[in-house]
């Protein structure tokens, strides 16, 4: 069944074309991601989806009577809201059947409505609503309900709005960069939730352990063209090799017939047939392959790294809380030359502040940081380029000079150089606010690299950066000769580059860990039991008066007993029938007599509680 039908859409920006004739289908099921460099127009093409923007050309179609939600970069949220008075005031299905049943259980003396309600609540599982959504926002981390919308961060805003519409459960989700300001941990349990539900996707997202193990399709936009991948990440990239790979052997083959149809045009045959002129005709067909050449551009990254000495960056017993909040306590470390070190941890547990502190941004309460004579730190943080008003792209790089030095003694310029970062001569004369998010990244780690430091931080320097970017970010901190620590929620990014590990385990522990992620992972998993999340059960509305028939939780109860009774009678007739087979072994059978007797009792105990609920119905 197809959901949303992109029919020949086209975009342009002035003299610029981001895409043109561009379709493709999201069918009921699906989980797709949609994949392309930055610049080239997927935030575009989220907002004619969502109907945020309307193509110059064409259209998109949706199946009428679907439930279509966008999860945005920026959610609107009202402010003035707690977290659970904007859960309650989403446009929720299961809210108007709670309503209805509500309304139902005061005139009892109206049975059809009140069976109808009744019915409703069943169909759409509303009397374990409440524990659904508490569920939902103990994951995200929002245990608060009575936090105002206004006093949230942005990261908790934009898990909020992811809470809101995984509540609301639509036929189709639409979501851009959906692990941004989520740590670790929510990341692998919103890759669960959505590899076990039944709900269609379309995303953009750069998270390749999240492409590889929730997407089974993967629609890429590159040059101007839609090429779509029937598979995950590891096929997405195969496939894709193969097609460049038989792309260029066609425009190779395509060069060498041109050679010879070259020379056929330049003799100027006399006679000018049918045959001959479909042959003029092939020509120009042949030269516009022949000519055709891929745009692989790509950020050239090199540095000219500051020699290092020996005393590299030492932490003697460091402390650090803010309020009853414990950061560090008693921390000792020294770094040693080329360390490469992740750092992870759920948010709030100190991650930022202790690179604050690193840096000497930010003072500790207790001990000291000692950095080198010869250490010149980098710092990428969250918080970007801070440009002033109308400033242009290459105005920001002539603020650290005309000329930057490169390795060797040689020299490049300020135009030069942001060309290696992929702005061309006119893209380095626009505005720096008119940047999409990815640009902005692009540009700011350009101006970090430029200083040459030889003491790198990265604090989650993947948002926003396509995977082509991060491809080469990679490849480029592989050689890094210096001291790298990064912190940051893409695994694929992590288990790549860094050595070891910093866990922040909350209250000032810190753990250092030797392995990458998924080592980490596999060990914790072996280590720790599973751990049940709280199932908290209470009445939805906690004024709620009682009224004539069941109330809400009785209802719940109700219908919860019913399925219990069921699964009871049918485990009671199992061992029975094993007992009149004969398949019970000698030495099993006081331990399944006993098994029996316990399920009869319970069974017992149940029935009695239904007449009793059933009673009040009546």
């Amino acid at each position: 069944m197809n959901y949303l039908s992109v029919e020949n859409i086209s975009k342009s920006f002035g003299a610029r074309t981001l895409f043109e004739d561009v379709s493709f289908g999201i069918n009921k099921d699906q989980k797709v991601a949609f994949v392309a460099k930055n610049g080239s127009g997927k935030t575009s093409i989220l907002k004619i989806i969502t109907g945020n923007d309307a193509p110059d050309s064409g259209q998109v179609v949706t199946r009428k009577g679907i439930r279509v939600e966008f999860l945005s970069q920026e959610p609107y949220l009202q402010d003035e809201l707690t977290i659970e008075e904007s859960i309650f005031a989403s446009d929720n299905e299961i809210l108007k059947v709670i309503e209805r049943y509500e309304k139902a259980l005061e005139n009892p003396e109206e049975e059809d409505a009140y069976q109808a309600a009744f019915d409703q609540m069943d169909l759409y599982n509303a009397w374990d609503f409440e524990t659904q959504y508490k569920q939902i926002l103990y994951k995200l981390k929002l245990e608060d309900l009575k936090l105002k919308v206004k006093n949230l961060s942005g990261g908790q805003k934009k898990r909020l709005a992811l809470a809101i519409i995984l509540i609301n459960k639509p036929d189709l989700l639409i979501l851009d960069e959906p692990t941004n300001h989520l740590d670790l941990e929510m990341i692998e349990w919103l890759e669960s939730y959505f590899a076990k539900e039944n709900i269609t996707l379309f995303m953009v997202t750069h998270d390749r352990f999240f492409l590889e193990r929730v997407c089974n399709e993967i629609i890429e936009l590159d040059n101007g063209k839609i090429y779509q991948y029937k598979g995950n990440y590891s096929y997405y990239l195969q496939k894709k090799e193969e097609r460049i790979a038989a792309e260029n052997a066609s425009i190779d083959k395509a060069k060498n017939l041109f050679v010879k149809e070259l020379d056929w045009m330049r003799r100027q045959p006399k006679a000018r047939t049918t045959k001959s002129k479909s042959r003029q005709d092939d020509f120009y067909v042949i030269k516009e392959k022949a000519t055709s050449r891929r745009k692989e551009h790509t950020v050239e990254l090199e540095i000219n790294m500051e020699r290092m000495g020996s005393k590299i960056v030492e932490l003697h017993s460091v402390s650090k809380k803010f309020g009853d909040k414990i950061i560090l306590d008693n921390f000792n470390y020294n770094f040693n030359r080329g360390e490469r070190i992740g750092i992870i941890g759920k948010n709030g547990t100190g991650k930022s502040s202790f690179l604050n502190i690193l840096t000497q941004t930010t003072q500790p309460d207790s001990g000291k940081v000692v950095v080198g004579d010869t250490i010149k730190m980098g710092y990428y943080t969250q918080s970007g380029i801070n440009p002033k008003p109308e400033q242009k792209v290459i105005d920001i790089i002539k603020e650290y000079g005309e000329y930057i030095p490169l390795t060797k003694g040689r020299l490049i310029s300020a135009a030069q150089l942001l060309e290696r970062f992929l702005f061309d001569r006119k893209k380095q004369y626009d505005f720096v606010e008119k940047l999409s998010g990815g640009e902005l990244k692009r540009l700011y780690l350009c101006t970090v690299l430029i200083q040459n430091p030889n003491f790198l931080i990265l604090d989650e320097p993947t948002n926003d950066l396509d995977i082509v970017t991060l491809n080469v970010l990679e490849s480029f901190l592989l050689d890094y000769p210096g001291c790298l620590l990064v912190v940051s929620h893409d695994r694929y990014f992590m288990d790549k580059i860094v050595d070891h590990l910093f866990v922040f385990r909350g209250e000032g522990e810190v753990e250092d860990f030797p392995g990458n992620y998924s080592d980490f992972r596999a060990y914790e998993d072996s280590a720790e039991p599973v751990k049940e999340e709280p199932k908290e059960k209470v009445n939805w509305k906690d004024n709620q008066p009682k009224k004539a028939g069941l109330n809400f939780n009785e209802q719940k109860e109700f219908s919860k007993i019913e399925r219990e009774i069921k699964d009871l009678e049918y485990n009671k007739k199992q061992i029975e029938n094993e007992f009149a087979e004969g398949k019970v072994a000698d030495d099993k059978i006081e331990t399944k007599a006993n098994e029996l007797q316990k399920i009869i009792k319970t069974l017992e105990e149940k029935e009695e509680r239904w007449f009793e609920l059933s009673s009040k119905i009546e």
